[in-house]
């Protein structure tokens, strides 16, 4: 019997334990658009629809020991990163990763919903430096941009240039994400090195069940891509799925804040190709 691979997917990222954002939403997704997710637990927030009340540290070494023994049995088609809350975790992601062959997107949790900056400068300086080159992609909010640019940024012009500082910077690609954007319509841009921008439009959907939106766009980035499509393709892509999430959800009652997306508004079955088509040779 032909035996089949599956795209699989590795969300390094911290918990939910209400299940709307972090390894919770990234392992619905991928698993929601027909791919294999497996996860390393990088913090453990205590954390619910209405915010986080605190962070617990997850030992550099588990992580290191998390990610060998991933490594060692199913090697990833990409990765998402997410939440990385110290220089030690930085350098020992960066460290396990310098040989890995996929692709990587990067979700820069830095701000929470309520505008706290999650992680210290250093954290951040570290994650510009050595995570920001290695990643395929990063995908930070209005917010996260701000922070990494030390402006605030307000408008779509404004978006465009400090993604294209980022780029210059290092950066291979930048997804500028405008959900905070103060207008009914939203943009998000796409900026790659020596590339032209790609402006993406949607209507604003009046809800408050944005929880994990960005964690949820990541993933499905990175599941695209393992699927073996360009940024060009796995960007749009991702960007109608989040969409669709948030109108399915829209009028859900989960939760007393800001409730979570519908992650498996239009599950796919598995995503499968001949054994020998696979990556992992």
């Amino acid at each position: 019997m032909e035996k089949h691979q599956v795209p699989t997917v590795l969300s390094i990222a911290g918990f939910d334990g209400s299940g709307g954002a972090g390894i919770q939403a990234d392992t619905k997704t991928i698993s929601a658009l027909g791919g294999y997710a497996m996860n390393v637990l990088t913090a453990l927030p205590v954390q619910n629809t209405q915010g986080v009340r605190q962070i617990y540290d997850i030992p550099t070494q588990a992580v290191k020991e998390q990610l060998k023994a991933i490594f060692d049995d199913i090697y990833p088609d990409a990765i998402k990163i997410g939440m990385v809350h110290s220089v030690e975790l930085v350098r020992c992601i960066h460290l396990a990763l310098q040989d890995y062959k996929g692709t990587i997107v990067f979700d820069p949790v830095m701000v929470s919903t309520s505008g706290h900056q999650l992680i210290q400068e250093d954290t951040i300086a570290a994650c510009v430096e050595l995570l920001f080159p290695r990643a395929t992609i990063i995908t930070p909010n209005l917010d996260e941009l701000s922070v990494l640019v030390n402006k605030d940024i307000h408008t779509v012009s404004e978006m465009e240039i400090a993604a294209q500082q980022l780029t210059r910077n290092g950066a291979q690609a930048v997804l500028a994400k405008g959900g905070h954007l103060a207008s009914s319509q939203l943009t998000s841009l796409l900026v790659q090195q020596q590339m032209p921008t790609k402006f993406y439009h949607s209507d604003r959907i009046e809800t408050q069940n944005t929880h994990g939106s960005g964690c949820t766009l990541s993933s499905a980035i990175a599941t695209f891509l393992a699927m073996q499509d360009t940024l060009d393709t796995a960007v749009p892509k991702a960007l109608d799925y989040v969409y669709a999430a948030l109108l399915s959800s829209k009028d859900l009652q989960i939760g007393k804040g800001s409730g979570p997306l519908n992650h498996f508004h239009n599950p796919q079955k598995l995503h499968t190709y001949a054994l020998e088509q696979s990556s992992m040779d």
